[in-house]
């Protein structure tokens, strides 16, 4: 009987060690995930403030003041003078066919 008990106990501990290494083993991973979460908040972070300043050079750099700018300067453009300006009127599809 004290054999039994002896083995038992054994049994017992191994089951306890075991189960404490697994605790031990699922905290140093949830550790680690919850580091990598935090690493990937403040990448996205900083990809949304990337974001927000590509958008608002975006909307500087299409601005129609520096588009006539650079179309009058670098391109040799101008606006044409009234003389210049055809309008051609397209008759509709019903009207044409008459």
């Amino acid at each position: 009987m004290l054999r039994s008990g002896v083995a038992l106990n054994a049994g017992l501990l191994v089951i306890v060690v075991l189960c404490a290494l697994s605790v031990v083993t699922s905290q140093h991973k949830a550790r680690k995930l919850y580091v990598s979460l935090q690493q990937e908040k403040e990448s996205a972070q900083k990809i949304e403030v990337e974001w927000g300043q590509l958008q608002l050079e975006q909307s500087t750099l299409a601005t129609l003041a520096r588009i006539e700018k650079i179309a009058s300067q670098r391109l040799q453009m101008q606006l044409p003078k009234s003389g210049q300006v055809q309008y051609i009127r397209l008759e509709p599809k019903d009207n044409a066919e008459k």
